[in-house]
Formats: structure tokens, C-alpha cells, sequence
């Protein structure tokens, strides 16, 4: 499955941590199905971090290993400009599928909070829920890959029939 390719997370350091926690601790408890090979375990940063061309240099490398994207949406995230926007540059140049979690759980674009430069570029839209996140993993790279008219754009989400085949109807 998709899921056991490299993924990548971006989102805002400052903000939304917790979701990237959040993400990394379902991964560890051992009695929930939720697996990702998560980019950022590579190539740590060291004591030159300081420097902004080292940072960026790092996060490429670590973004040309990636199969896919996840991008934490918060409530400040469309306003980074800095790391999280030229992180998702990056990710389209390399033509990765991009999967945007919103963190409020709304389960399609979210027009006030999505950073713009992501707004109706073939990515998928879904809610910040475990089960989804996975399902998303798992089908979305192929889907993206083999079936997405890539000379068109959009904005994609999945069904209300998605969710709840997933319990995650309420």
C-alpha cells in the first residue's frame, strides 16, 4: 500500500506540531492499523540549521524521497510563506500526490484556511482523522499517478460514502 512509501508532512512548526505528533503516535501504538514512513526520520538536521539554505537544502532531499505529501492545515498555515509554502513548490515541481489534512476535520477545500498555491491543483482534500489520512495513503498516490488528467486541475475530496464505510460518519 501507499502508505508504506516515504511520506511526507508538511506543516506549520510553530502551530500545529501536535498534528504531526498526533500522526507520529498513532504509528507507534502498536494496536492501531496506521503506518507511514515518515521523510523527516532522514537526513536530521544538524548544529548549521541555522542557516536557511541548509534547512532548505535538507528538506529537498528529504522531499526528492518522498512518494507523497501530506499537508496539516491549520488555522495559520496559507499564511507561511517561508518553509511550508516553498515545501509544497517543491512537492508539485516533483509532481508528488498531495494529500491536505485539514485540521478542523472539513472534508473538502476549506477556501478560508488552504494556502492558496494548493487551490485547485490536483490535490485531495479530506479531514484530519486517522482512518482517513491511511485511506488516503493508501489510494491516493495511484489514483493521482494513473488516472488524474494532470492538463486539468481541481480540487479533490472524497464522499460522504467514504467516511462512513470508514466510521466516520458523524
Amino acid at each position: 500500500m501507499a502508505y508504506r512509501n516515504k511520506t511526507y508532512v508538511i506543516f506549520d512548526g510553530d502551530n500545529d506540531m501536535w498534528a504531526y505528533a498526533r500522526m507520529k503516535g498513532w504509528k507507534a501504538l502498536k494496536n492501531i492499523d496506521f503506518n507511514f514512513i515518515d521523510a523527516h526520520d532522514l537526513k536530521p538536521l544538524t548544529k548549521q540549521a541555522k542557516s536557511e539554505a541548509y534547512i532548505k537544502g535538507r528538506l529537498l532531499e528529504r522531499i526528492k524521497n518522498a512518494k507523497q505529501v501530506v499537508v496539516l492545515v491549520g488555522e495559520k498555515t496559507k499564511n507561511l510563506y517561508r518553509f511550508v509554502r516553498w515545501e509544497i513548490e517543491q512537492s508539485q515541481n516533483l509532481d508528488l500526490p498531495i494529500v491536505v489534512a485539514n485540521l478542523n476535520k472539513t472534508r473538502s477545500i476549506d477556501n478560508k484556511l488552504c494556502p492558496p498555491i494548493l487551490k485547485g491543483e490536483n490535490a485531495v482534500h479530506i479531514s484530519f482523522r486517522m482512518k482517513m489520512i491511511k485511506y488516503a495513503l493508501d489510494y491516493w498516490p495511484t489514483y493521482y499517478n494513473n488516472s488524474v488528467d494532470k492538463t486539468k486541475s481541481d480540487d479533490w475530496h472524497y464522499p460522504a460514502s467514504v467516511y462512513k464505510k470508514l466510521g466516520l460518519d458523524d
